[in-house]
């Protein structure tokens, strides 16, 4: 029996575990226990199903907010983790209540209801973290061509909401989908601290090098619309070693150090960098300002990088409005094992079955504050 296999007869058998489990949460403690932080995992490709468990864990064991994190699933097999659209995703109502979004989906299409959760958040100008494929976070033109929320569509280019030209990513969070900028699975992502961003909360405690990813860095076009601010941008870093289909990284490692000139279609990159992190304003028509932050790097595997999880956490802060602590505590909470990033089969997940009651893993006391 294979370790999957073997967690779900025990999970089955704990008491207070359901199989069905549409969510997670965990709770707060401290002076930061009355802020409500919702994530939403639902990409096919960089495992938010796995970063976004830790983060919240890291939130509120560590920081002691009150997290909630909701994952695409299929109607049918509730509680089972499976990002292959056509998907839904219980307990957006959540967001009724809460302070912040963090948001990682990939290309997807939400029932009305929930779409209408996620709209009103906006529409209040509550603040918004979007991570690597929440620039593209939604695909109405594809899955609901007669959507009412087809404009929140990657790329959309409608009459109808002119404002909403490239969807909810160029309105939101700046940018929509453009490009790979790097080969992707051959050259990774080193950050660089912007040059007018030394002083940003966001770059607290965070230096040269201290961000790294084996996800590739995102294309994106400058300059960034509004008032974007870059906080931290991707040096394309060329691979050492062979390639390793097998290996978490790839191959890659933390330890390369050569920029890349070119990647493998002869596109000169790191000249000029693009942004991998940045702070911006956005609005929604008719709605009220709200901060957002963003960061294209970002996997599973990613989070290995105490770097990139001071970025992420750091963010949380700035995006609530709180002063960002010098010395974050971003330690790994519980067990995190990532798994590689790529895309699976829907026959993957639908047979893996993977239920979001397996990341409900609670912390050990001495873990809390």
């Amino acid at each position: 029996m294979g370790r999957s296999n073997r967690l779900l007869w025990v999970l089955l058998l704990l008491p207070g575990i359901s199989f069905s489990q549409p969510w997670l949460a965990y709770d707060g403690h401290g002076e930061n226990a009355g802020y409500h932080i919702v994530l939403l995992s639902g990409d096919q490709e960089y495992r938010s199903e796995e970063a976004l468990p830790q983060l919240a864990r890291i939130l509120s064991t560590s920081h002691g907010f009150r997290t909630t994190v909701l994952f695409a699933q299929h109607a049918d097999a509730p509680g089972i983790v499976n990002p292959i659209p056509p998907v839904e995703m219980p307990g957006l109502h959540r967001l009724n209540e809460a302070h912040l979004m963090v948001i990682f989906t990939r290309f997807i299409a939400l029932p009305d209801e929930q779409m209408q959760s996620i709209d009103d958040f906006l529409g209040a100008g509550k603040p918004v973290i979007g991570i690597r494929t929440a620039t593209h976070a939604f695909a109405f033109r594809q899955d609901e061509p007669d959507s009412p929320w087809r404009h929140y569509g990657n790329g959309y280019e409608g009459e109808e909401f002119a404002a909403w030209r490239g969807g909810f990513g160029r309105l939101v969070l700046g940018e929509q989908w453009i490009a790979h900028h790097g080969e992707h699975r051959h050259q990774s992502t080193r950050g660089i601290v912007a040059p007018d961003a030394y002083e940003h909360p966001v770059r607290t405690g965070i230096g040269d090098g201290d961000i790294w990813g084996s996800t590739d860095v995102y294309r994106v076009r400058l300059p960034l619309p509004g008032d974007a601010r870059p906080i931290i941008l991707g040096e394309v870093i060329e691979r050492a070693g062979e390639f390793d289909a097998d290996d978490l990284h790839f191959g890659m490692r933390d330890t390369d150090r050569t920029p890349a000139v070119v990647d493998a279609d002869g596109v000169t990159v790191n000249d000029p960098p693009m942004p991998i992190a940045w702070t911006r304003t956005y609005r929604l028509p008719d709605g009220r300002a709200g901060r957002a932050f963003v960061s294209t790097i970002g996997s599973s595997g990613d989070m290995l990088s105490e770097g990139v999880r001071r970025l992420w956490v750091n963010a949380v802060y700035w995006a609530l409005g709180l002063d960002v602590p010098a010395h974050v505590d971003v330690d790994i909470v519980g067990t995190f094992a990532p798994t590689q990033f790529g895309f699976h089969a829907p026959e993957y997940w639908s047979g893996r079955r993977l239920a979001i009651a397996e990341f409900q893993e609670e912390p050990a006391p001495q873990q809390r504050q």
